[in-house]
């Protein structure tokens, strides 16, 4: 892998509907094998104006896996093995408010996790780390993002909890309702653990949240069913497509966080005292604390 490949430092991961990045220029497709499995898909390279960035389609191409089969954790360190440090999520939701509607954009900045059986950290197996989560999105990005968003006069809501769901199936009107008693406002299925591991390779991350339906909770919209999400991505794609596009150009992401130190004083075991094979498996992530 050249030099050039392994200093890529923004790079976008896309949801539903988001499959590819048009206008990319130098365009290289990279295969790559983790400790932690085959990404989703091939990691496409190229740049814009100059700018080089990275694209990975979550679902693959064509959308061939469930929420439950995304390799999370080998998209998240396969991205960190190219140089990236600040990570794009663009996903597809539903609104749990009144005030959020269909077709809109939205910049969470809390997470409410109702997944079960995926893997959710790179550590285990002799290795024992606790990162920070009680911010689970980088406010630095995120402000990033919402003065691009500003820029291109595009309307967004800054802020809100997303409940990510198992899936694939939608959400029932009860559990719907639950969410909103929790104070959530979107819906989704993809959120974690991406964010986690994203957290734990010590990556700024932030997600560009579009909004699809209202999920089932409201009473005068019939339910929500992939017909009804699929008409309203392709209108979702084009804002997005230009948002990535402003959002590779611009040179204006020079702010501070803690997201690229999240591990400093987080790794509880004596490193000396771990198989050799594990810790190099997971040398990417922990190497500058060796």
């Amino acid at each position: 892998m050249d030099q050039i490949t392994r200093d890529i430092k923004l790079a976008f991961i896309g949801g539903s509907g988001l499959y590819e990045i048009e206008n990319l220029n130098g365009i290289r497709e990279i295969e790559l094998e983790t400790p932690y499995g085959t990404p989703s898909d091939s990691i496409t390279i190229g740049n814009i104006d100059g700018a080089e960035i990275a694209f990975l389609p979550r679902h693959g191409k064509g959308h061939k896996l469930l929420p439950s089969e995304v390799p999370y954790a080998a998209n998240i360190y396969a991205l960190k093995s190219l140089g990236v440090d600040r990570l794009v999520s663009i996903s597809a939701v539903g609104s749990l408010r009144e005030t959020i509607h269909p077709r809109e954009l939205v910049l969470p900045d809390q997470l409410i996790d109702r997944t079960k059986g995926r893997l959710n950290t790179f550590f285990g197996e002799g290795i024992v780390a606790h990162v920070s989560f009680s911010d689970p999105y980088c406010e630095g990005l995120r402000k990033f993002i919402s003065n691009t968003c500003d820029h291109l006069q595009t309307p967004f809501h800054y802020g809100g909890t997303y409940v990510a769901i198992e899936g694939p199936q939608f959400s029932t009107r009860a559990e719907s309702n639950l969410y909103r008693t929790w104070g959530a406002d979107l819906i989704g299925m993809t959120a974690l653990p991406e964010a986690k591991l994203a957290r734990e390779a010590e990556m700024c991350y932030a997600t560009v949240a579009l909004v699809t339906d209202f999920d089932c909770w409201k009473d005068d919209e019939g339910p929500v069913n992939a017909d009804m999400i699929v008409k309203n991505l392709l209108s979702n794609v084009e804002t997005s497509k230009n948002l990535v596009r402003e959002l590779s150009v611009c040179d204006d992401m020079n702010y501070s966080c803690l997201c690229h130190n999240a591990l400093s004083n987080a790794i509880i075991t004596d490193l000396s005292g771990v198989d050799s094979e594990r810790v190099e498996n997971i040398k990417l992530l922990i190497g500058k604390y060796i």
